[in-house]
């Protein structure tokens, strides 16, 4: 029973580092929508609308946008991945 005291004021922690939601869009989607009503023309409402897809679809595959992004890069880079940079390794050097 005292253990469950003690979970209690943690509750508050697993919230935390939920993303920002605007109704049902990832705060960052929404921002678009600031654009499109301080510049409004067509291809800023088709930019939003496309930005607005890309973040729904990103969020159905159970990513956030950061963790998406970190995916696209492993993902062009490939799976070679040196510890070190090329230019930062040691050289073979032979004083002999």
């Amino acid at each position: 029973m005292a253990n469950n005291i003690e979970t209690e004021g943690d509750w508050h922690w697993r919230n935390s580092m939920k993303p920002l939601k605007f109704f049902a869009l990832d705060a960052r989607a929404a921002s678009t929508f600031l654009v499109v009503l301080l510049y409004m023309r067509w291809w800023t409402v088709y930019l939003c609308a496309i930005i607005t897809f890309v973040f729904h679809v990103v969020e159905r595959n159970g990513y956030t946008l950061p963790s998406a992004l970190r995916a696209l890069r492993s993902w062009i880079v490939g799976n070679h991945r040196p510890a070190l940079m090329h230019t930062r390794r040691n050289k073979l050097i032979d004083y002999g």
